[in-house]
């Protein structure tokens, strides 16, 4: 008979291990630790100042000193070019957002902005009511100003470099390109989605004090859109006739400087003589508009964020509806802010630029970051 085999001594977990458990952790408290000297500028602005050299020193420091030992560059360069290609399709994207945003906020023109009223908002409603209920510590914290726009980009540029580290699955820049390719699908849709149907913005007083634009509409809503506005019947008519028919009144000519190749830009961008005559002048102007543009682009770079950190590391973001193995479905209800709460919770604020309650679900099928 064969002789049973015999187990070998158990053998000790390994180092390498361990050190990959120490550095997964580590990367959790290295972005708690940016939150929260980064939030001490509002509290405690001369610790902040300190403290915030102190922290992306060493972060430098341990990055420089673990890239050597990285084993996985050859990958890295094998994602190099797909990272640069998302990284061109986004700012095309960003460059296609920022055409759109001028014309939506100047196509109707300044007067259409000062007299029409923002759309009912009823979850700003609940917002203000539930501050009324809440307890002023409460209704403070989640006020808190804890977890920005550039929190999030950071937090996922960490969550790149931490691949150095194995603390996630490399290359960080393949993972960076799927980033980037999402992010710059995500700002198309954005665009059809508010091209598609210009609303007030939730700020009347906006586009007076950013945009210098004619009072009159331009030429195209001056067609389509002004004869039909105000009259009932009129709207019926051309819903039932379905051409345009109306007397089109006569308004000033629209300026029209010299922009050689792109002055196709000029019908779209609506330049006035007083304001600087590069057309590029115009797009840096465009910032988030002046209308309510109604899907918000910071709640996608906050749950694009969310995606990337739960499906390449064990962090959990409060926007995380659902986690399933073959498609990612998160959602959040929360006012479009400039400001995204660490919390999750919304507030209403004075430079909002959308509705209150701002729903979306974003679906990732069978993806991995």
């Amino acid at each position: 008979m064969p002789k049973p085999k015999t187990k070998g001594p158990t053998l000790p977990r390994r180092p390498a291990a361990r050190r990959r458990s120490l550095a997964v952790g580590g990367l959790g408290l290295a972005a708690a630790a940016y939150v929260g000297v980064d939030y001490l500028r509002h509290l405690r602005p001369s610790w902040h100042g300190r403290l915030q050299p102190a922290l992306w020193a060493a972060l430098a420091l341990a990055t420089a000193a673990r890239a050597p030992f990285y084993r996985r560059w050859d990958a890295e360069l094998r994602a190099a070019p797909r990272f640069l290609a998302a990284m061109a399709f986004m700012l095309s994207a960003f460059l296609c957002e920022a055409i759109s945003v001028r014309f939506v906020s100047t196509v109707l023109g300044l007067q259409w902005h000062r007299s029409t009223a923002p759309l009912p908002d009823t979850g700003q409603w609940v917002l203000l009511a539930l501050n009324e209920k809440f307890p002023q510590i409460v209704v403070d914290l989640l006020r808190a100003h804890i977890i920005t726009l550039h929190h999030y980009l950071m937090l996922f540029i960490m969550l790149g470099f931490s691949a150095l580290f194995d603390c996630i699955k490399g290359p960080g820049l393949g993972i960076a390109a799927r980033y980037m390719f999402t992010m710059a699908v995500g700002r198309l849709l954005r665009t059809i989605t508010f091209l598609a149907t210009i609303l007030p913005s939730a700020r009347p007083w906006c586009a007076e004090a950013r945009y210098q634009m004619p009072d009159y509409p331009h030429s195209w809503a001056q067609k389509y859109y002004a004869p039909y506005a105000s009259d009932p019947d009129a709207i019926r008519r051309v819903i039932q006739e379905d051409i345009p028919y109306a007397f089109v009144e006569e308004y000033p000519a629209e300026y029209r400087p010299n922009w050689g190749h792109m002055s196709f830009l000029v019908d779209i961008l609506r330049p006035t003589a007083g304001e600087e005559s590069s057309w590029y002048h115009f797009l840096k102007k465009a910032s988030g508009g002046c209308s309510d543009l109604m899907y918000s682009g910071h709640m996608l770079v906050a749950v694009l964020t969310a995606m990337a950190w739960t499906v390449c590391y064990v962090f959990v973001f409060p926007f995380v509806i659902s986690h399933d193995p073959d498609a990612f479905i998160y959602s959040s209800v929360c006012p479009a802010t400039t400001e995204m709460k660490l919390t999750g919770a919304c507030q209403s604020k004075g430079n909002v630029t959308h509705s209150s309650i701002n729903p979306y679900i974003y679906v990732i099928a069978r993806t991995r970051l």
